[in-house]
């Protein structure tokens, strides 16, 4: 029995040692099985030693004891996760296991002396036992303390843990009390012996802890460790059997030929039975161990077809957190997303917990932004501030999504409803990162775009509305400046004809003689009253054209004669320009039918802005003939021409280019809007041609309507 324990110790030391060589907790657990396995040996050993030497192995393992103690507090400290370590508390235990270890093996202060009795070694104290005895029940309660403390504020995966090993140190710990200190106090030390192997209990914890909760995680080594076994004793008894049989067949005469044969024979049956035997084994103790195994492959299949069924975000939140959840038997799964305008997206599985933004926000600031590890509540320290939010919100795992250093959002899985996270469910949740991240990402633009549509449209149909409640208050202002134009220039002509034609009168001498310098300036009077007549005419016209009231009346007319008047009328005003103005009329020219009126307007503001906008000392070519069945009016200055980037607005009402307003600021824009309308209400087209700097051309082409 004692060689099984011993056996059994030194495999579960070297599976912890060797599953996580940098943890403090296995480091401590490790030391305190091999002392709990020198402590075992030296007591079972005084039972077959003389004295003296029975004695010393006796003190041995009391020092031992103590020493196992000392292991198992810090131990505790260190699992599953480090706790606050009370630097009094641990100095005190330090000291009492030192000092114990060193009183024991050394000193009689503790154990005196032994005696041979009938059941054994009976055990005489030496003072100190009694204070020796107290100090390591009281450790031990301490032990226990810690554990159930470490217990009510764990994960539930984490309770499941110290729950066996709480089961383990308290029943070996009671009966090292019972069998080791109290039964032999009345003289019955024969049964201490069970308090010794009762640390076979413990171990079988401790191995059942690592097997079915992944415990340091190296379920792997004792799967593979059972596996082989059961193989080799499989073969070992196929070995035996056949060479049993054999041995009957040949009449046990080993040295025989045919023995020989039989032997190489049963080596090629164990060399073809071994692969087949391994694959059964394997594949029964996977079904043992890995209940709650599933493929890789068909868990990345399965989530790669869930992130491109649907590209609306929630909807696939929901279907990606129930697949992983699913797949790693997780109490709970959900994402954190950060959108646009520091808002958030929260989904995942039914009833999940839900990640307030002001707690993604501590994570994040507590996240190394440059490390997208997992992040696992078990593993941090019992004081960390991130541990302590995880386990607020029931999450042992969180999957940090990070991309160009910025993190879009969290993975998070609440406690396994099963055993516990396995290294191979964190590789798996390592390697979806990605995809996680990829299509997350497009569901967002997807999200953006949708929402920028909608938002677009919206405001496309604010504008559209006011736009249209702009343009009917326009309208209405429109038509009351047209309503106003109208009726003032009607109130104006009336009393601008009545100074014309008294200034007409008092030219022609009607009232009496007048000097020179009278003439001149009642001249100046007349031309700005004509000219006040032509504005008001526009001013009317263009009122007409936007009430619907604009009519061309033809009737036939010689348009050769109205040049030359209007023409005429003008050469005053050119020669105080030092203009001058080249016609000639030509000889037979039809009659035309057109309107009167509107058309001499027309050849009055083409013929009146070359004056006004050509350089002194220059000419203004008038031009009219028949072409091509049209006819032909041109006026070309060598003025200042107009540029060539506002020259496709020159003809719309009230517009006037740039360098023309800088020579005549009093100009209104409307004289060519009207011409323009004029020509085309007669079935034409309007001649322009212009240089900036070199001149203009202006004029028309009318369609031949002969009376």
């Amino acid at each position: 029995m004692t060689g099984l324990i011993v056996i059994t110790g030194f495999v579960i030391a070297f599976w912890i040692i060797s599953s996580d060589r940098k943890s403090v907790g296995n480091k401590w657990l490790f030391s305190g099985i091999l002392l709990s396995i020198l402590f075992i040996t030296s007591d079972y050993l005084t039972a077959y030693t003389p004295k003296p030497f029975s004695t010393f192995l006796i003190r041995a393992s009391f020092g031992f004891a103590a020493l196992v103690i000392g292991s198992l507090y810090f131990f505790i400290l260190n699992f599953p996760t480090k706790s606050r370590n009370n630097p009094y508390i641990s100095s005190i235990v330090v000291v009492y296991s030192v000092f114990s270890a060193f009183l024991s093996f050394f000193t009689k202060f503790i154990i005196s002396n032994t005696e041979s009795v009938a059941w054994g070694t009976k055990i005489i104290g030496g003072g100190l036992d009694l204070i020796y005895d107290i100090t390591s029940i009281a450790i031990v309660i301490l032990i226990l303390l810690i554990a159930i403390k470490k217990y009510q504020r764990s994960t539930r995966i984490d309770r499941q843990k110290i729950s066996l090993f709480l089961m383990g140190v308290a029943v070996f710990s009671l009966s090292e009390i019972v069998f080791t200190l109290l039964i032999p106090a009345v003289n019955l030390g024969q049964f201490g012996y069970f308090g010794d192997y009762s640390i076979m209990i413990f171990f079988g914890f401790t191995a059942y802890a690592i097997v079915k909760h992944h415990l340091f995680d190296v379920r792997l080594a004792i799967v593979r460790s059972v596996t082989y076994t059961l193989v080799l004793i499989t073969l070992a008894a196929i070995y035996l059997v056949i060479a049993f049989a054999l041995s009957m067949i040949f009449d046990r005469n080993f040295n025989s030929p045919e023995q020989t044969i039989s032997g190489v024979a049963i080596s090629m049956v164990l060399a073809f039975a071994f692969q087949p035997i391994k694959r059964f084994f394997d594949k029964t103790t996977n079904k043992f161990f890995y209940k709650d195994n599933y493929d890789a492959g068909d868990f990345f299949a399965r989530l790669n077809k869930t992130l491109s069924v649907t590209t609306d975000m929630r909807n696939l939140l929901e279907r990606t957190a129930y697949e992983i959840g699913h797949t790693l038997k997780s109490e709970q799964a959900f994402f954190f997303i950060n959108t646009a305008d520091e808002h958030h997206i929260s989904a995942g599985t039914p009833r999940h917990r839900q990640l307030p933004k002001a707690d993604a926000v501590q994570l994040e600031a507590a996240q190394d932004m440059k490390n997208s590890d997992v992040i696992i509540a078990s593993m941090l320290d019992t004081d960390d501030s991130v541990r302590r939010l995880m386990l607020s919100h029931r999450i042992e795992l969180i999957l940090p999504l990070i991309q160009s250093n910025a993190v879009i959002g969290y993975l998070c899985l609440g406690d396994h409803l099963t055993s516990g996270y396995t290294n191979r469910d964190i590789k798996a949740l390592a390697t979806i990162s990605n995809e996680l991240i990829i299509a997350i990402q497009n569901a967002l633009a997807v999200e953006e775009i949708r929402e920028l549509n909608a938002t677009l449209q919206q405001r496309i149909a604010n504008a559209t509305k006011e736009l249209r409640a702009s343009n009917t208050i326009l309208r209405q202002l429109d038509k009351v400046k047209d309503e106003f134009v109208s009726m003032a220039s009607h109130q104006l002509r009336t009393p601008l004809t009545s100074v014309k034609g008294y200034l007409s009168m008092v030219l022609e001498g009607d009232v009496g003689k007048i000097t020179d310098p009278q003439r001149k300036f009642l001249n100046e009077a007349f031309m700005s009253s004509e000219r006040m007549v032509h504005l008001i005419n526009d001013f009317l016209n263009v009122s007409r054209l936007q009430t619907g009231k604009f009519v061309i009346d033809k009737v036939p007319t010689d348009l050769s004669k109205i040049v030359e008047q209007e023409i005429n009328s003008l050469k005053p005003n050119a020669l105080a320009r030092k203009l001058k103005y080249l016609y000639k009329p030509p000889k037979k020219f039809p009659i035309l039918n057109i309107d009167e009126g509107k058309i001499r307007q027309v050849i009055m503001n083409f013929a009146d802005n070359a004056l006004y906008y050509s350089h002194e000392d220059s000419s203004i070519e008038i031009g009219l003939s028949i072409d091509n069945n049209e006819v032909l009016f041109t006026v070309k200055d060598t003025g200042i021409g107009v540029p060539v980037g506002e020259q496709a607005h020159l003809f719309t009402k009230f517009y006037r280019a740039s360098n023309a307003r800088k020579q005549r600021p009093d100009g209104t824009g409307v004289g060519l809007f009207l011409a323009k309308k004029v020509v085309e209400a007669h079935g034409g087209k309007v001649i322009f041609e212009s240089v900036e700097g070199e001149g203009s051309t202006f004029g028309f082409r009318l369609p031949i309507e002969i009376k």
